[in-house]
């Protein structure tokens, strides 16, 4: 139980450090290949500083990896850290998915002469 609480705090880390555009924005360019601060900056309408510090969040929140390349901080995404969040939202989606089919099945359609159907009809048309 101790590891599923683990999982779960390092996704909801995840989802959270996600909730920043800027953030949201070094992933799209993590995704072209790893980058130092630097080229990350660049590209970002940010401060080098701020983009380290997201950077850090990112990291410490599993999404990020990073490596010295010289006096260079290189960094890249991790398939872990995105792979579990992708896990938890197959599960979520796979949950919606299955209510929705129970409520469907169990659901009549209204008698062709309700107002409901006469309102779906007109849309429809």
């Amino acid at each position: 139980m101790a590891g599923s609480d683990t999982g779960q705090k390092r996704v909801d880390a995840a989802l959270t450090a996600l909730g920043d555009a800027n953030r949201r924005e070094i992933v799209a360019i993590l995704r072209r290949g790893p980058r130092s601060v630097v080229e990350i900056a660049a590209a970002l309408p940010v401060s080098r500083p701020a983009v380290s510090k997201h950077l850090k969040v990112l990291k410490d929140a599993g999404l990020v990896t990073s490596q010295e390349d010289g006096t260079r901080r290189i960094y890249g995404l991790d398939p872990d850290g995105f792979a579990a969040v992708r896990d938890q939202l197959e599960l979520i989606w796979d949950d919606a998915l299955r209510r929705f089919a129970l409520f469907a099945e169990n659901t009549t359609p209204p008698p062709a002469s309700s107002p409901a159907h006469r309102r779906r009809k007109r849309h429809d048309d």
